[in-house]
């Protein structure tokens, strides 16, 4: 019995959470797992990081590269981090260019709502630039006025990720 009891008690230590019980920046997204004993993070950190996107999502799913934007940021808040010493740039490409499509051509086109818009439109109000690869949405049949209102279209994601490095922003490596 008492295993059994250990065994749902370390259960739920590994569940994701919002640490200290604070209501997420990012709702309904990025959830993160608390880590009791971790390496100090300064309160006055400031990050200024892009993250890559290129692969996209099941039809009517979730992509999870963008839910990485989520989880960093309330992660980050949950830990101390001021929200405006968090500015994150997402940059989408590939078959993740039709992720960012509104829901009305998303749905039109795939017959189910698009999960990433209410991602995305927080994310947009929580210190974040969106750029989606005019070659990939051209490729994908994506026009500037299909995406989510506040996403731009750059000429390329090369050319987006040369500008944001030139602007101080590192390139989150996953």
């Amino acid at each position: 019995m008492k295993s059994f009891i250990l065994g749902l008690g370390l259960m739920f230590v590994s569940l994701p959470v919002f640490a200290n019980d604070l209501e997420p920046a990012i709702k309904d997204f990025g959830f993160f797992y608390n880590v009791p004993s971790h390496a100090p993070i300064t309160q006055n950190t400031h990050f200024k990081i892009a993250f890559d996107v290129g692969k996209g999502a099941q039809k009517g799913e979730q992509n999870n590269g963008m839910n990485s934007l989520a989880r960093f940021i309330n992660m980050h808040i949950a830990h101390g981090i001021k929200p405006e010493n968090i500015e994150l740039a997402l940059v989408i490409h590939g078959s993740a260019s039709v992720d960012v499509l509104d829901n009305n051509t998303y749905k039109n086109r795939f017959e189910v709502d698009n999960k990433n818009q209410s991602l995305i439109e927080q994310l947009l109000v929580n210190n974040t630039v969106v750029y989606v690869c005019g070659q990939s949405a051209t490729h994908y049949k994506v026009a500037p006025e299909q995406l989510i209102k506040g996403v731009k279209m750059s000429l390329s994601a090369m050319t987006a990720h040369a500008q944001l490095q030139q602007q101080g922003y590192t390139l989150n490596p996953f």
